[in-house]
């Protein structure tokens, strides 16, 4: 008799809809299929967190109804971690989501393990109803990294919301344009220019990696922006920078993607804890996919061992 395959859900958000997020939804289906899996499309808008202090949140052991595990592919954390509270394993969890979704809890987090990274300032918090009353901060932004400067959004995806400002005139024009919004200052690594490098790391193993480079002009790299990319062979150093994020973080599977220092030294950019893989697999033959369900599989023993 053949085995009941295992249930699981794939959460996504039920308002983001296009075809580039559609299609890894059915990559990561079809994966699961492939794994005996039966991966359940559900959004966040029909498993709503439900805080009843009347009743338990958790699952009963022998509930029909109660997933395998999830993996989320969202950002909705408050979901992610009620799931948590569910007694459901979620990967990635809520806490490396969070932290990846903003990036900079991304840098605090990995500055306390000492991760090379540009140089960074946060902007000082303000109120939606407020804004900033007064620059005078961005002095010491100007001091500490000189221009060009890199303004970047703390929340933002695909290389949208992060700038390039030559002078000071720009600088509070931009500060102007994104407050109250929280951002962040870096310094612009002049060697990287228009190039960096994508490590997908999958566990503990950096599974696909790509050159991802810029022929139009843009400081960025960033495909969607109109960034070029081919295969890439990472160093041990590379992988090994990438690996580690990923364990300083708790993430289960991220793209890491990386920047080139003065002497090629490895440069942690961003880490995505919800990586696209449409791009990196068109580069080099690598389905993702295939490799975050086995790994998945892998956890889920893990976990029944560490139960028994």
């Amino acid at each position: 008799m053949q085995e009941k395959p295992i249930t699981a859900w794939l959460i996504t958000n039920a308002f983001l809809h296009t075809t580039k997020f559609t299609e890894i939804n059915l990559w990561l289906i079809e994966a699961a299929k492939k794994s005996g899996i039966d991966l359940i499309l559900k959004t966040n808008q029909e498993e709503l967190a439900l805080l009843d202090s009347k009743n338990p949140i958790a699952y009963k052991s022998n509930d029909i109804n109660k997933p395998s595990f999830v993996l989320f592919w969202d950002k909705d954390i408050r979901l992610a971690n009620y799931l948590e509270l569910k007694g459901l394993p979620v990967f990635n969890s809520s806490r490396a989501i969070g932290i990846c979704d903003d990036k900079s809890l991304t840098h605090l987090y990995l500055q306390r393990a000492g991760i090379p990274m540009p140089k960074t300032i946060l902007a000082p918090m303000t109120y939606s109803n407020i804004g900033y009353t007064s620059m005078d901060f961005l002095e010491k932004i100007e001091k500490e990294l000189f221009f060009p400067i890199v303004v970047k959004e703390c929340f933002g995806s695909f290389g949208q919301q992060v700038y390039l400002v030559k002078n000071r005139e720009e600088l509070i024009e931009k500060v102007k344009e994104i407050e109250p919004k929280p951002m962040l200052f870096q310094e612009f690594i002049e060697t990287s220019r228009g190039k960096d490098i994508r490590l997908q790391v999958v566990g503990d193993k950096v599974v696909a990696s790509m050159y991802r480079y810029s022929e139009n002009g843009d400081f960025r790299a960033n495909i969607t922006n109109g960034g070029k990319m081919k295969p890439y062979d990472p160093t041990k150093e590379q992988k090994d920078l990438a690996i580690r994020c990923c364990q300083i973080l708790g993430l289960d599977f991220a793209g890491v993607d990386i920047l080139f220092g003065e002497n090629d030294e490895p440069i942690v950019c961003e880490v995505n804890s919800n990586a696209h893989f449409k791009n990196i697999f068109d580069c080099t033959g690598v389905n993702v996919a295939d490799y975050i369900m086995d790994h998945i599989l892998k956890k889920l023993d893990q976990i029944v061992e560490i139960q028994k």
